[in-house]
């Protein structure tokens, strides 16, 4: 009988009973279905975000500020500034060893910013937020009224208070945008070099308030000066393009008083509105809402037919309003196109 033979004989001796595995060199963990239940997470707010490091907020079992990561139960989960947050793996005794975050915390509102009309990706900007405070400056860099309005419907999206700072006031009156917008039931805070905040302070009370608005405006010194311990950098406006330095690269959340927490963010010259619709535009501009009802059916809004048109002529403090809500309307179309 030849080799091969022989082997085919020896192996038909044999059943499957006989058969034995080489164990592999490294050994595969079994798959489960049941995930950690971290009864001992700590509930602290996320005050800062630092490519992919955050800083969050305890105020129990002692108050201190622990540096961590993303656990990878959480997947692609984003985690904003303001979101309340579960971690684990908490050192009291030396806050620069990593926690992990292992929950994100249902969020009561997320304010949506993309980065123009036609970006159909979003992304949030903070959460858990009262107030949108839009900071202005009256001169210097010169107020931008599209901006201004952008900002509030985002913070209507938002279901969270618009409210306008207007700064440098010193320099100029901010009488114009009070006339407009305190019209509109957005309070108006007008605020100098020297001025008191007492103002500021009460509206700001026992509120969560993210500060919005261009570089250059005044941002920072304003937090300097509602939390002189937060040491935020401060910056000039270019004298070329009358646009502000960024100094603030970051949002960060900073405490003025146990219930009160403002968030600084950097500056931004654009605030896109792809996630927002027409009719979500026009609730934005309340005061030209009104006139609409006169409006033939299917108004564009956007031709000399439209009674806000007519309404605006009739009271001119309506035809800067008229402008911004068309140019929204217009770049919200051609970003459809």
């Amino acid at each position: 009988m030849d080799f091969i033979g022989e082997c085919v004989n020896k192996l038909q001796d044999y059943d499957e009973d006989d058969f034995r595995s080489r164990p592999g060199k490294y050994k595969s963990r079994p798959r489960s279905k049941d995930r950690p239940k971290f009864e001992n997470a700590l509930t602290g707010l996320v005050i800062t975000v630092d490519r992919g490091r955050f800083t969050v907020h305890l105020n129990e079992p002692n108050e201190i500020d622990i540096y961590a990561v993303k656990a990878r139960e959480l997947g692609r989960k984003g985690v904003v500034v303001g979101d309340l947050v579960e971690i684990v793996g908490v050192d009291i005794k030396n806050s620069e060893n990593m926690a992990r975050i292992v929950k994100v915390m249902e969020r009561k509102n997320s304010l949506q910013k993309s980065a123009d009309d036609s970006e159909s990706n979003e992304r949030s900007l903070v959460s858990n937020i009262d107030m949108v405070a839009i900071v202005v400056a009256t001169a210097d860099p010169e107020p931008n009224p599209r901006l201004i309005d952008r900002t509030i419907i985002a913070a209507r999206l938002a279901n969270a208070q618009p409210l306008i700072i207007a700064t440098k006031t010193d320099i100029s009156s901010s009488q114009t945008l009070s006339d407009i917008y305190q019209a509109l039931d957005i309070p108006v805070v007008s605020i100098s070099k020297n001025s008191e905040l007492d103002e500021l302070l009460d509206i700001l009370k026992d509120k969560t308030t993210v500060l919005i608005g261009p570089s250059g405006v005044g941002k920072s010194t304003l937090v300097n000066r509602l939390v002189p311990d937060a040491q935020r950098r401060t910056g000039a406006v270019n004298d070329v393009t009358g646009q502000g330095k960024h100094t603030s690269t970051s949002a960060f959340a900073l405490r003025i008083d146990t219930k009160t927490w403002i968030i600084d963010t950097p500056g931004i010259r654009s605030f896109g509105l792809a996630h927002a619709s027409a009719d979500e535009i026009l609730a934005g501009f309340p005061d030209l809402m009104q006139a609409t009802t006169k409006c033939s059916k299917g108004c564009s809004h956007q031709d000399t037919s439209c009674a806000i048109e007519a309404a605006a002529f009739e009271n001119p403090v309506l035809l800067p309003r008229l402008d911004s809500f068309r140019r929204l309307l217009v770049s919200l179309e051609q970003a459809d196109g």
